[in-house]
C-alpha cells in the first residue's frame, strides 16, 4: 500500500521509501553521555531513527546535547503533559510520539500542532490494547482490532481537525492476530505512514518470533512504512531482528545474507562450525549479496542455486559455486571434524568469494 510521505529529520517515512528501522534508549535520557553513545552503537548497528522518553523538563532539555553527540534523527516519547511536548520540539526533535487523548486537553493539543507545524515536525500517534479508553472498550467490548482502530482514527481526527496532517499512525497490541488485523484494517482507512510493532513481545527469543510473525506478515501484504521490534533487553537486538525481518520479507537488504541447510546424514563437515567462520569472514563486506553454506553436494549448488556465491560440502572437498554453476573444486586441510578442515575450507571459500563478488 502506497502511504503519503513524511519526512522526519532527514529521513522519509512512507511514500515508498524503503522501511525505516526504529529503536528507543533505555538509558535515563538526562544522562547526555549514556545516551548517546547507546544511540551511536544503535545506528551503528543499523537503526535509523531512535526514540527517547521524556518523562521531565530535565529529559526535554537532554535533547539538544544528546543531538549534537548522534548523526540520526531523535524522536521524542512523551505523555501527560503538553509541556514536555513542546520543549522537546523547540529542543530540537526531528519527530513526537504522544497520545493526543492524555496529552493536556485541546488546548494542549493546540500548542503542540502549532510548534510542530512551525518546525516541520511529525506527530506519531495510535493506540494499543492496553491504552483504550473506557468508552472505547465497552463500545468495542474489549480490546479488539478494531476498538484500536477506532481509537487511532480517533486520534487522528483530533490533529486533523487543528489542521495538522504530518501524521504517522501505528496500532499496535502484544497479541499477534490483533496486531496484524488491526494493521490490515487501518491500512483501509488511511494513507497515513504506518509504524509497525508488535507491543510488549517479550524477550529476544519469543518477541523476535512473535514480531516476525506479526511484522513479516504485513509486509508480505505491501503494509508498514517503518518498524521496531520491541524486545525486552539490549536495544541492540532489536536492530538484529528488525533486519533479517526485513530482509526475510523481501523489503530490505543489508549487505551479506547467509543462508545455510540445517545439515543431515550426508553432511561432510561440521557445517554448524564452517558456516560460522564463512559468515564470520565475509562481515567487512557491504556489497548485497547472498552465500550459500551447504553440507552436501545434494543441496548445494541445487537447492541454493539462487546464491551469488556459495560451498557445498563433499567427501573431504569443498565444491565452491556461483549462480548455481560449480566453479572450483577445493580441499580441507586435516579430516572432516578436525578444526583445521573447516577452518581450511573457509579461509579458501572466502578467498575466492572475493574474486567472485
Amino acid at each position: 500500500m502506497l502511504t503519503r510521505p513524511i519526512r522526519a529529520g532527514g529521513l522519509t517515512i512512507g511514500g515508498g521509501s524503503p522501511v525505516v528501522i526504529q529503536s528507543m534508549t533505555n538509558t535515563d535520557t538526562r544522562d547526555i553521555s549514556a545516551t548517546a553513545a547507546q544511540i551511536r552503537a544503535l545506528a551503528e548497528a543499523g537503526c535509523e531513527l531512535v526514540r527517547v522518553a521524556v518523562p521531565d523538563m530535565e529529559a526535554a532539555d537532554a535533547i539538544p546535547g544528546i543531538k549534537k553527540l548522534i548523526g540520526i534523527p531523535l524522536a521524542a516519547d512523551v505523555h501527560f503533559n503538553h509541556r514536555l511536548a513542546v520543549r522537546a520540539v523547540e529542543n530540537g526533535a526531528d519527530k513526537l510520539r504522544i497520545n493526543p487523548g492524555n496529552i493536556g486537553g485541546i488546548d494542549g493539543l493546540r500548542r503542540i500542532v502549532s510548534i510542530c507545524a512551525e518546525r516541520g515536525v511529525p506527530i506519531r500517534v495510535g493506540a494499543n490494547s492496553g491504552s483504550l479508553g473506557k468508552n472505547i472498550l465497552k463500545k468495542f467490548g474489549g480490546a479488539t482490532a478494531e476498538a484500536i482502530v477506532a481509537s487511532a482514527l480517533e486520534h487522528i481526527g483530533l490533529l486533523e481537525g487543528l489542521g495538522f496532517d504530518k501524521i504517522i499512525v501505528a496500532v499496535k497490541s502484544s497479541n499477534v492476530p490483533v496486531t496484524f488485523e488491526a494493521y490490515t484494517l487501518l491500512s483501509k482507512k488511511t494513507d497515513y505512514p504506518l509504524h509497525l510493532g508488535v507491543t510488549e513481545a517479550g524477550g529476544a527469543y519469543s518477541g523476535t518470533v512473535k514480531s516476525a510473525v506479526g511484522i513479516g506478515a504485513l509486509l508480505l501484504n505491501g503494509i508498514g512504512d517503518t518498524i521496531r521490534v520491541s524486545l525486552t533487553g539490549d536495544p541492540l537486538e532489536e536492530i538484529r531482528a528488525a533486519k533479517e525481518i526485513l530482509r526475510a520479507a523481501g523489503r530490505r537488504r543489508f549487505g551479506v545474507e547467509i543462508i545455510s541447510c540445517p545439515a543431515c546424514g550426508r553432511s561432510h563437515a561440521d557445517l554448524a562450525r564452517l558456516a560460522a567462520l564463512v559468515e564470520k569472514g565475509a562481515g567487512h563486506i557491504k556489497k548485497d549479496v547472498t552465500i550459500a553454506v551447504m553440507g552436501c553436494e545434494v543441496n548445494g549448488p541445487g537447492e541454493a542455486r539462487g546464491a551469488d556465491i556459495g560451498i557445498a560440502c563433499g567427501k573431504g572437498c569443498g565444491l565452491v559455486f556461483a549462480n548455481g554453476e560449480i566453479i572450483k573444486k577445493i580441499t580441507g586441510r586435516g579430516t572432516p571434524g578436525d578444526p583445521s578442515y573447516e577452518e581450511s575450507l573457509a579461509e579458501e571459500f572466502l578467498r575466492i568469494a572475493e574474486d567472485h563478488i
